[in-house]
């Protein structure tokens, strides 16, 4: 196994995930189409999707041994660089199929760490993805001496690697573990010390399924310079930035994106960045409404909020890219051929905002659609959390320009 260069060629790949009993095809195939933008953040190109309907994963080969075959078949004959499975596989999952396709796997897990590792900027995001990339390796150790070589600078030769070697190596990422611990535990202090010294200001949290616009719409309330682009997992680091609505200053924090099945030792090791999420007074759930499966988006995001213990905060649900929602003709058909009838966007309004149990607002931050509602909204939600939080601090600020 080993990381995806760009040098010379984008390298290729084929994608395998199974259909559970309680899933469907469409369902599956969504699944994939996010695996093949995982994919492509990463720095390869998809050609081909493999599915098998299973009432669970095969023990052996994640998928039945006639599957495998027909994997190999095509990867040898199309000579593609890398498999990458939509689940997580065990150790000896991983080793049964690198030995019978000779190729690099990816996992699921695999595959966002690896994306994870690319796009830390701070040593704080560094210390997080290595620990989380560490624990992943421990249990794996007998099928990653690509990745052992390259983090130890690929320095030296290995003849056959024995039981003893395999012991020496797991004293080493234990020891690297206990160290990435202890590093982390002092950035947190520093972080939770510079949170405790801010002003005493209602803090709001951008949170949302990855690549929903939450960094586009940082830069647009807060006239940040905050990293937006079209690919997932773009922002890793929190951002936190002071925006002035009328005379109400507040500070507004941009978090990394939440997706489905996201890695267990990335929530675990990421806690520390969420806190912003867990110490905010009002979240700002920002939702791609153009995306066929924002519903379970939002499923998604507000079990990770849940998770992180943040399920009693406020929330404003900001339906972003209306612009970019269609309804489809009833004429029209998707990509499985069967017609496909989608709620127009006014009917998706009322309903959303009949049987949300707080604020909505439909917007496009890109198009900046409605922005003026939405500034109003947040303006009025905050100066009301800040008359509850801070009443002998009300509105003392002279009107300002918003801060860049």
């Amino acid at each position: 196994m080993g990381e995806i260069t760009t040098e010379n060629k984008l390298e290729t790949a084929v994608l395998v995930g199974i259909i559970l009993p309680t899933q469907n095809d469409e369902q599956v195939e969504e699944y994939l189409d996010e695996l093949a933008f995982l994919t492509s953040t990463l720095g390869a190109v998809t050609l081909k999707k493999f599915t098998q309907r299973l009432d669970k994963p095969d023990s052996r080969g994640f998928v039945g041994s006639g599957k495998l075959q027909e994997i190999k078949t095509y990867v040898d004959e199309n000579e593609v660089d890398l498999v990458v499975f939509d689940d997580d596989l065990s150790p000896s999952q991983l080793r049964n199929i690198e030995n019978f396709l000779k190729v690099k796997i990816y996992d699921r897990s695999l595959l966002i760490l690896d994306i994870f590792q690319q796009r830390a900027r701070t040593a704080q995001a560094k210390t997080q993805v290595d620990l989380a990339r560490y624990q992943y390796l421990l249990p794996r150790l007998t099928n990653m001496w690509t990745h052992l070589e390259r983090q130890r600078g690929g320095t030296g030769t290995r003849g056959g690697a024995g039981e003893k070697e395999i012991e020496t190596d797991r004293r080493i990422i234990r020891k690297k573990i206990s160290l990435l611990q202890e590093k982390l535990k002092d950035i947190d202090k520093q972080m939770a010390t510079r949170r405790k010294h801010r002003d005493a200001m209602v803090r709001v949290a951008l949170v949302g399924y990855t690549n929903v616009g939450k960094s586009t719409l940082m830069n647009l309330i807060s006239k940040a310079d905050v990293f937006a682009e079209n690919k997932l997992f773009a922002t890793l680091d929190t951002t936190v930035r002071k925006v002035v609505l009328g005379n109400l200053p507040f500070l507004l924090s941009d978090t990394v994106g939440f997706i489905r099945k996201l890695p267990h030792l990335l929530v675990e090791s990421f806690k520390s960045t969420l806190d912003e999420v867990r110490e905010s007074d009002l979240l700002l759930h920002v939702v791609d409404i153009s995306h066929p499966n924002f519903e379970e988006h939002i499923k998604v995001v507000s079990s990770t909020i849940k998770e992180l213990e943040a399920a009693n905060i406020p929330i404003i649900m900001v339906f972003n890219k209306v612009d970019q929602y269609r309804d489809l003709d009833e004429n029209e058909f998707d990509y499985t051929g069967n017609n496909k009838q989608v709620e127009s966007l006014e009917r998706l309004k009322k309903t959303w905002m009949a049987h949300q149990n707080t604020d909505v607002i439909f917007i496009s931050a890109l198009k900046k659609k409605n922005i003026p509602e939405f500034k109003d909204l947040v303006y009025n939600k905050v100066r009301e959390i800040h008359e509850r939080i801070y009443p002998y601090n009300n509105f003392l600020y002279p009107d300002i320009p918003e801060e860049s």
